[in-house]
C-alpha cells in the first residue's frame, strides 16, 4: 500500500516562503523531506502564473480538483437515474427487479440493486429532503422495512364439500411444467364491502383479477367463470383454492368450464398456494387492508394488473409474467 500523503497547507506555505527566497526545487524538497517530483508537480499544477505561487490559492485549487477525483456515482447519469426512478415510483418495481431487467435487456450501464437501495435511503429520488421523522420514498419499498412475522391463522368461515385435494393435482401443475394451472383466492377490503377475485398461473405468475360485489359463493363463481372462459384449454388445466365457503360452488365452475378440475389445499396451509399468496401481497401495495374496494374502478384495476404482469420476476429469470404466459419478448426499458 502506498505511504504517500498529500501536501498540507503548512507545507504549501513553506514552499511559497522558500521559493520566494530563491531555493531550488531539490533544496525545497530536502527541507520538507519530500520527493523533488512532489514539489515539482505542486509548482506546475497549482501555481497561478509561471513564476508566482500562493499557498492559499494552491490549497484551494487542490481541494477543488480533489472533489472531482475518484469514480463518479452510477446514478449521476441523468437518463439511468430517470429510468430507475420511473420504474421504482411509477411502476412499483423493486430494486432487484430493476437491476436485473436492465441487465436482461443489455442496458449499456450496469447497476446493482444495492446501489439503488442506497440511493433510496439517501433520498436521491425525493424531490426535496424529507422533514424530520418522514421517510420520503423509502416508504415506497415493497415491505417498507417491516420484518416478516409468523402468524397462525384459524379458518372460521365453515367447511365445504370438496372434490379433490391438492395431493391429487398432477405433477405438471405441482412442478410448474406447463401453463394453465391456476391458484385462486379473494382479496378482501373493508369488512362487508366488495372484494377482488384473483387467479394466478403457477408457471408464469400471470395474474387475472375481477372486482366482486361481496365475498360470497354466487358472485365468486360467476367471476371465476368470466375470467377463465376466454382462455384456450391449454391455458386452463386446473384450479386450486383454499377451503373458504366462497368456493362452495366449485362444481358449477367445473361444469361450466368443460370439466376443469378443482383442487383444495389442506386447512391452514397457505404455503400450498404460495404463488397466489405472494401475488395477493403485490396487490396489497395498491389496495391496503381495511380499505374499501367499493370505489375501485375497472380502469384502476386494469392498470394495476398491467403493472404487476409487466414487472420482471427473479423466478422467471427476470422475464415478466406477460412474456412467459403469451410466449413473447418485450422491450420494457
Amino acid at each position: 500500500m502506498s505511504q504517500y500523503t498529500h501536501l498540507t497547507i503548512f507545507e504549501r506555505e513553506e514552499i511559497a516562503k522558500l521559493h520566494a527566497q530563491g531555493y531550488t526545487i531539490r533544496e525545497i524538497a530536502r527541507q520538507l523531506r519530500r520527493n523533488p517530483s512532489t514539489i515539482s508537480r505542486e509548482m506546475n499544477r497549482n501555481a497561478f502564473s509561471s513564476n508566482q505561487y500562493s499557498p492559499t490559492i494552491a490549497h484551494r485549487l487542490y481541494k477543488l480538483k480533489r472533489k472531482n477525483c475518484g469514480r463518479k456515482k452510477i446514478l449521476s447519469n441523468f437518463y439511468l437515474k430517470n429510468i430507475v426512478k420511473h420504474l421504482f415510483l411509477d411502476e412499483q418495481w423493486s430494486p432487484e427487479e430493476i437491476a436485473n431487467r436492465l441487465e436482461l435487456e443489455d442496458y449499456p450501464i450496469k447497476i446493482s440493486y444495492s446501489t439503488i437501495y442506497r440511493a433510496i435511503y439517501a433520498f436521491e429520488f425525493d424531490d426535496e429532503m424529507p422533514k424530520q421523522g418522514h421517510r420520503g420514498v423509502v416508504k415506497k419499498l415493497r415491505r417498507k422495512g417491516k420484518k416478516y412475522k409468523c402468524q397462525n391463522h384459524n379458518e372460521t368461515r365453515g367447511k365445504i364439500v370438496i372434490s379433490h385435494t391438492i395431493h391429487e393435482r398432477p405433477s405438471e401443475g405441482n412442478l410448474r411444467r406447463e401453463l394453465g394451472h391456476w391458484e385462486v383466492d379473494t382479496v378482501v377490503g373493508k369488512m362487508g364491502s366488495a372484494c377482488l377475485l384473483t387467479l394466478t398461473d403457477r408457471k408464469s405468475r400471470y395474474l387475472l383479477a375481477d372486482k366482486v360485489a361481496a365475498q360470497r359463493a354466487e358472485p365468486v363463481k360467476d367471476s371465476m367463470i368470466y375470467l377463465l372462459k376466454g382462455l384456450p384449454k391449454t391455458k386452463r388445466r386446473s384450479v386450486t383454492s383454499d377451503r373458504g365457503k366462497e368456493f362452495s360452488f366449485h362444481k358449477d365452475v367445473t361444469k361450466k368450464l368443460e370439466g376443469l378440475p378443482f383442487y383444495f389445499a389442506d386447512p391452514q396451509s397457505p404455503w400450498q398456494r404460495g404463488t397466489n399468496e405472494n401475488t395477493n401481497g403485490l396487490l396489497r401495495e395498491y389496495f391496503p387492508k381495511r380499505q374499501t374496494l367499493d370505489e375501485v374502478t375497472s380502469q384502476t384495476l386494469k392498470e394495476v394488473l398491467r403493472k404487476i404482469n409487466m414487472r420482471p420476476r427473479k423466478c422467471l429469470n427476470w422475464k415478466t409474467p406477460f412474456e412467459v404466459f403469451f410466449n413473447r419478448v418485450l422491450h420494457l426499458i
